[in-house]
């Protein structure tokens, strides 16, 4: 499909307004929502049904059903679950039946960004939104001096492996943010495996750092900070977990109770850790895998869609190279996409847009 072909959507939710401060009645929901999946891990899956007299996935549609509300999105049902691969756990969410999508996420995000735009692709797709590595209830398996555990080509080898475990050996594949990085490494690594490649306001880890500048740093600076050594980063993250939401690069108009589910993560030693061992692979082993590909001009074959945060720093920073997809054309020439309204988050602050044109994408 044709750029051309692509219709451009309208937002419906600004991503940095005042509604990350007084949460809407849906957003409330939502909170409630979460409040219950967490009461799940506090008990036994088995004890806790057994109570109900019913299906732990009779409680996930109840739940999703409670979280309905202030979004066409909001609909649908998911299963958690997880899946055992080598040295490691990764935490699901399930919806829907059909041929399969992967979504990954990125940072400072869990699975839990998906909650709006999943349900939409599950209309005819089974849609599997997994935690990546020290992320959400997925595992922490310990680093080693080179970061290789932490590396896009990891963590990519653990995804595809989860992916067959589910019965799903080829898939789309939709990312964002380092979930995008880790997509379009999966698309190099396991051609085979990735049937349409979405990536969402990120360009290759290489082409980034080739790049860099004072504009640059002071704009991407988990980058920056989070690659530093250890304990550094971790000591940041630890002392103040709630200031990566108040930036662009966290921010998002949902209540209270996201929040906290989110921020749940940088209170964890082992899960801050393993966060930043992945900036820091991105700072060093991923940049040589990059390379090593560009050398070999080894390329994405699929279709591609890439969509980015309209007035952002893709959408400004790369004008003289033709923008965004200027980039990735080099690296997949069936790329194509448009800007988004919506900001960094505009899968999470305005996913009815954001589905729309996945919709075109994966029918085209």
């Amino acid at each position: 499909m044709h750029p051309s072909n692509l219709k451009p959507m309208n937002a419906d939710r600004p991503g940095d307004d005042l509604r990350a401060l007084f949460p809407t009645k849906g957003a409330k929901e939502e909170e409630a929502a979460v409040e219950r999946r967490e009461f799940l891990n506090v008990i036994s899956s088995a004890s806790f049904a057994a109570t109900l007299g019913g299906s732990l996935g009779d409680l996930a549609r109840a739940q999703d059903a409670a979280s309905a509300g202030g979004k066409a999105s909001d609909t649908g049902s998911f299963e958690g679950s997880q899946v055992d691969v080598a040295g490691n756990t990764i935490y699901v969410r399930r919806y829907g039946k059909g041929p399969a999508i992967l979504m990954v996420h990125g940072f400072p995000r869990t699975s839990l960004m998906w909650r709006h735009l999943a349900p939409q692709l599950a209309e005819n797709h089974t849609v599997i939104c997994a935690d990546l590595r020290a992320y959400g209830r997925s595992g922490t398996p310990a680093s080693t001096d080179d970061h290789f555990p932490y590396s896009k080509r990891a963590i990519a080898n653990e995804l595809v492996d989860v992916m067959a475990k589910l019965g799903f050996p080829s898939f789309t594949l939709i990312g964002h943010d380092r979930g995008g990085r880790v997509a379009y490494r999966i698309a190099l690594d396991h051609p085979r495996s990735v049937a349409r490649l979405a990536v969402f306001d990120v360009i290759p880890i290489y082409e980034a750092w080739s790049r860099t500048d004072a504009r640059f740093a002071q704009t991407y600076w988990p980058w920056i900070l989070l690659s530093q050594k250890q304990p550094l980063p971790e000591s940041y993250l630890l002392g103040a977990p709630e200031a990566v939401y108040r930036n662009p690069f966290g921010q998002g108009s949902f209540g209270a109770e996201i929040l906290d589910e989110y921020v749940s993560n940088y209170r964890d030693p082992a899960r801050v850790h393993g966060i930043c061992e992945e900036y820091r692979a991105a700072a060093t082993i991923d940049v040589e895998h990059d390379r090593a590909d560009k050398d070999a001009s080894r390329q994405i074959e699929c279709p591609m869609l890439h969509l980015w945060a309209e007035g952002g720093p893709l959408d400004t920073f790369y004008a003289k190279e033709g923008g965004p997809l200027g980039i990735w054309r080099q690296w997949a020439p069936r790329a194509h996409g448009q800007a988004m309204k919506g900001g960094h988050f505009f899968p999470e602050e305005n996913p009815n847009d954001t589905a729309a044109l996945i919709k075109q994408f994966l029918t085209a």
